[in-house]
């Protein structure tokens, strides 16, 4: 069971997400003014969160206002929103759940049926939801369920998450035996249908053999870099390679998997993956997927405590990774301008404003109209 499965799960959206020892949440006093050129690049751009999603702690709706207005605030364009569950029943009541909340606040947010909705929701300044799975565990083994779900307007599969699945091995599972007959499958299946195909938390011949298979590019939304810092979750340069040269796109997440612990990741820790992307990948396949939230996530020592009990409870079910041990997400970038602040530390590194805007959604914009078609 992925992270947001295991949150929904548990109704606890927002009180299982934080602990640490209170040193872990110290920052220095960053520089946080936007300038005014980045600010106006940012307002114009199609921005797109490869994976993330909110807080919303009781799922009732309508959502509080201040999550709304956080998630506003952010100007993010949009998200894809995991909706995958561990069942067939359970994932397809939590997509009922999100087409809910867009129908709740339309003048807010609308989900994304097809490729210009992106355009609209630039346009008409709402929230486009891109709906998604981090796991094919609600597929079973009945292919046909991905047309089912694609037409509940599923784009985005991940084909598995960290352990070995139906469809093959995650990045933890240690015998690494790929892609199975079911997985090639799935691969051909969802090309035919126009969904997203996600390695983000697939294993290294996983990875490597549904590049190899698939006709149309892959993604891998949210990840990091091995060669920054070595962790299971992060791709290593071929993968990277690979996956750019099928015309993919990797987002770099926001997560504890950047830096070795018991640091925390900050904006550094971000950049240095991005630059280091941009410099295997290339400027067109690189963007960003936070794995994190449009709004902020509380510190209290309630959610401190939550926090733990919850990674006790991924380790106990054997699906927690190395280094599972701090907050799933950047203290530092714990604030709704988080994408300005990452578009001002790349122009400080001297990427120019094309290459920025590429990074913060056209890249992944020019890579879903490819995949799912420009209608």
């Amino acid at each position: 069971m992925h992270r947001r499965a295991f949150l929904v799960n548990s109704a606890k959206f927002v009180c299982l997400l934080k602990l640490a020892p209170p040193d872990l949440f110290a920052q220095t006093a960053p520089d946080n003014a936007i300038p005014p050129a980045i600010a106006e690049l940012y307002r114009k751009a199609i921005v797109i969160d490869a994976c993330g999603g909110i807080n919303n702690d009781s799922l009732d709706l309508p959502l509080k206002p201040e999550i709304t207005r956080q998630a506003v605030q952010g100007g993010v364009t949009a998200i894809n929103w995991t909706v995958s569950l561990a069942t067939f029943e359970d994932t397809v009541a939590y997509i009922a759940y999100v087409e809910a909340l867009a129908d709740s606040d339309p003048a807010h947010w609308m989900i994304v049926r097809r490729f210009s909705d992106l355009d609209l929701a630039k346009h008409d300044q709402k929230i486009g939801i891109m709906l998604g799975f981090q796991d094919t565990s609600c597929l079973g083994s009945d292919l046909d369920r991905i047309e089912i779900f694609r037409r509940l307007r599923v784009r985005i599969m991940q084909l598995t998450y960290n352990n070995r699945g139906l469809y093959g091995d995650g990045c933890l599972e240690p015998a690494n035996a790929g892609l199975s007959k079911l997985g090639r499958a799935a691969v051909a299946k969802m090309n035919d249908l126009g969904v997203a195909i996600d390695l983000s938390h697939c294993g290294q011949r996983t990875t490597a053999e549904a590049i190899e298979a698939s006709t149309k590019p892959v993604l891998f939304t949210h990840a990091g870099c091995y060669s920054v810092h070595a962790h299971p979750r992060n791709k290593e340069d071929r993968e990277l390679k690979a996956m750019a040269d099928r015309g993919g796109v990797v987002g770099i997440y926001f997560m504890p998997y950047l830096v070795a612990s018991p640091i925390s990741p900050a904006r550094e820790h971000v950049l240095q993956h991005l630059d280091h992307a941009l410099k295997v990948c290339g400027a067109d396949h690189v963007g960003i997927g936070t794995d994190g939230v449009l709004d902020t996530f509380p510190d209290t020592p309630e959610t401190r405590k939550a926090f733990a009990e919850q990674m006790a409870s991924r380790k106990k079910a054997g699906i927690a990774a190395p280094e599972e041990d701090r907050p799933p997400y950047s203290p530092d970038l714990n604030r709704t301008d988080r994408l300005e602040i990452i578009a001002t530390g790349l122009s400080k590194q001297g990427y120019s404003s094309d290459v920025i805007e590429k990074v913060l959604g056209r890249n992944f914009y020019r890579a879903f109209g490819e995949i799912w078609g420009t209608a």
